[in-house]
């Protein structure tokens, strides 16, 4: 009986675990290899991503494939097409991608710095003003993403809703320069993921046991001890979730440096947009997207591995 039950099940089992990665396959891998592809065509012979990698017309096997592309993102030279080396010896590829690292790694900060507390408090709230709660964390979705961001142009600039209040009020003389520079890159950043990284540590916080903080307590632990001791140790799972879902987007960035960002916050993903529809290489902008895509499964598969190694049961 238990023999013929096993050969039933197993068959939707299959189903139900092979329907993610039919979905994996068709909208990652075969566009990532189309991708692929791409990057290493010569825009002299045209871009055909099923064109064959080798020919042997002439009895010679040659390989039709080029690295160019890959060379000249790490490569600190000006090319033919204007690309002028930073005094650091990096492109100008290079410097995009550490800029896009710098703010993508700021904002994950920031918004654990704020999301924490609103997660926290969330899930010590009463259950009858939970859902209140969460949906104002995410009545910002219900809003056009570029609205939000152009609302943000209307806050920060010179003449906008802060400088007119600080100087109405007599606290500053001139405005503020606050528009396009890093203040406005990160606090359109981090207000626009600041959800990303609440729900999943509210989602963490609210399964935890907080008998665990009243015993902490009674054995004379301060609130700030059994917080970090606790409460944090218990909430890794959902810090390191919540980082992962602020840090990916973040990298490839585009809209928020464009309205946002000054010409000094070049991110990669401002980078790929011009050389794909303005210079229109798109082997060039090819090759800097699956650069972008293997710096973004770098952090994901430690993110996999540490938390392979959490659920793995102890050996004794």
């Amino acid at each position: 009986m238990k023999f013929f039950m096993a050969q039933t099940v197993r068959p939707g089992r299959r189903f139900v675990i092979g329907v993610p990665f039919v979905w994996l396959g068709v909208f990652f891998v075969v566009p990532f290899l189309i991708l692929l592809r791409i990057s290493i065509t010569d825009m002299g012979n045209g871009i055909d991503p099923f064109a064959p990698l080798f020919d042997s017309s002439d009895g010679t096997w040659r390989w039709l494939f080029k690295l160019d592309n890959y060379a000249a993102i790490f490569r600190a030279a000006a090319d033919g097409a204007g690309l002028v080396a930073t005094g650091l010896g990096q492109t100008i590829y290079m410097d995009a991608y550490i800029t896009s690292l710098k703010y993508a790694f700021f904002t994950t900060i920031f918004c654990l710095l704020i999301g924490y507390p609103f997660a926290y408090f969330i899930a010590r709230a009463r259950l009858s003003i939970r859902p209140a709660l969460l949906m104002m964390v995410m009545l910002p979705f219900w809003t056009s993403f570029l609205l939000r961001v152009y609302a943000w142009k209307g806050i920060l600039a010179d003449q906008g809703v802060i400088n007119n209040a600080l100087m109405a009020l007599g606290l500053i003389d001139a405005p503020i320069v606050m528009l396009y520079t890093d203040i406005s890159m990160l606090v359109g950043m981090t207000y626009v993921y600041l959800p990303f990284m609440v729900l999943p540590l509210y989602a963490t916080l609210v399964k935890m046991d907080f008998r665990l903080l009243e015993a902490a307590h009674d054995l004379g632990a301060s609130p700030w001890k059994a917080f970090w001791l606790i409460t944090v140790p218990l909430s890794k799972a959902g810090i390191a979730s919540g980082a992962m879902l602020v840090f990916i987007p973040s990298v490839g960035e585009f809209v928020i440096p464009s309205l946002l960002g000054g010409a000094e916050n070049i991110m990669i993903g401002r980078v790929v947009w011009d050389e794909m529809f303005s210079s229109n290489n798109w082997p060039r902008a090819c090759a800097l997207a699956v650069v972008m895509v293997c710096l973004i499964l770098f952090p994901l598969a430690l993110y996999y591995h540490y938390s392979a190694q959490t659920r793995a049961p102890s050996a004794d």
